[in-house]
């Protein structure tokens, strides 16, 4: 299956970096922040990353649960929920005392299809309830059960369902209970005042790339304005080698050294006898947005809990210089359409689209 080889490439990749990192010593006590989203719920601000080896995420769940995550980040297309609902019955965390998110993938756009895919994923995740449940990407691939279709070029077979009707669709499941909120993930600031102007429910949530080297302080500042909270994933940018293989990655983006090994992160944790990975993530945090980590390394988990400390002013400030615009996720010929349009890091991806075959290809050479 697609999403397990691509997960398997994931975690292998992530052990496999993980001597970059150093936890540093534990001078500063840990917070335990929490945001408020515009339903009153509350958000852990650090979140626990699932995008990774189902055979080996169960267990990793369970001990970040153990550890002292309480907000833990799914999807459909990771191949994940079973091993995290697995997980969280053996940690034994009530289940109020979490906050449990997943994202709609695009065979699901369609009206019809969105609560059976909803009702699939709480079977999986043994839930009655999400916290959230987000459209993964704005776009539609055609309908069933194949989560990467093909055309008969080979090319991704697009759908016809437009993001609003799907978005509609989420306030229909919202009443039901079944979620508390619902959100978006790499969607343009044009495609949410879409569906604020249009639907009647304001996201909680938008989900979306942020790191030192991509601030995208303007849009951060209107998601602010419009009271939807942000939550970063990829906040350590191309730390991970993985992502320099694969097709949705921004070639020039990767020319670049990991930001985590930028002098001004490295002074910063320096000061605060921290890693500068450490930093990255306080750095989200202390911006008033939850950050999505991810490890299946011991201690790579503990590092990370430890990584909701203050920053002071000068921090910040010498921090937001760092930023480069440097988009390094973008799957927009693999998906056949144009993400990210108006935004910082943008760049028009040309008219060449990649084959299904490509993706498995690179998979293959991880």
């Amino acid at each position: 299956m697609f999403s397990q080889r691509l997960s398997r490439a994931v975690s292998h990749s992530l052990v496999r970096s993980s001597s970059r990192i150093n936890a540093g010593s534990r001078r500063h006590a840990s917070r335990h922040t929490k945001f408020t989203l515009n339903n009153g719920a509350s958000i852990p601000a650090l979140g626990f990353g699932t995008f990774q080896d189902p055979d080996h995420q169960e267990e990793a769940v369970v001990r970040a649960l153990k550890l002292g995550f309480r907000h833990v980040d799914t999807a459909q297309i990771y191949d994940t929920e079973l091993s995290t609902g697995n997980a969280i019955k053996k940690a034994g965390i009530p289940r109020e005392e979490l906050f449990l998110s997943t994202k709609l993938w695009m065979t699901s756009h369609h009206p019809d299809d969105v609560e059976p895919s909803l009702d699939a994923s709480l079977e999986k995740l043994q839930t009655d309830y999400l916290d959230i449940l987000m459209l993964h990407f704005p776009c539609a691939f055609a309908r069933g059960d194949n989560v990467f279709p093909e055309d008969e070029n080979g090319l991704m077979a697009m759908g016809d369902t437009h993001y609003l009707d799907t978005w509609l669709a989420l306030e229909k499941v919202l009443k039901t209970g079944k979620v508390k909120a619902i959100g978006l993930s790499n969607f343009t600031k044009e495609q949410v005042q879409n569906i604020i102007d249009k639907g009647e429910v304001v996201p909680a949530i938008h989900q979306i790339e942020l790191h030192p080297w991509l601030q995208q302080a303007d849009f951060i500042k209107w998601h602010k304005e419009q009271g939807i909270h942000n939550t970063a994933y990829s906040p350590l940018g191309n730390s991970n080698p993985y992502y320099q293989e694969q097709v949705w990655s921004r070639p020039e983006a990767f020319s670049l050294p990991p930001p985590t090994e930028d002098p001004v992160l490295i002074e910063v944790a320096k000061k605060h006898n921290k890693s500068p990975h450490q930093v990255a993530y306080a750095w989200g945090i202390n911006n008033g947005r939850s950050v999505l980590s991810k490890s299946v390394v011991d201690w790579q988990i503990v590092a990370n809990l430890e990584a909701d400390f203050e920053l002071d002013a000068e921090d910040m400030e010498k921090i937001a210089t760092m930023d480069k615009k440097a988009r390094f996720n973008d799957p927009s010929p693999l998906f056949r359409f144009q993400f990210f349009e108006g935004l910082d890091g943008f760049k028009p991806r040309g008219d060449h689209e990649f084959p299904v075959s490509d993706v498995f290809g690179k998979i293959g050479k991880v």
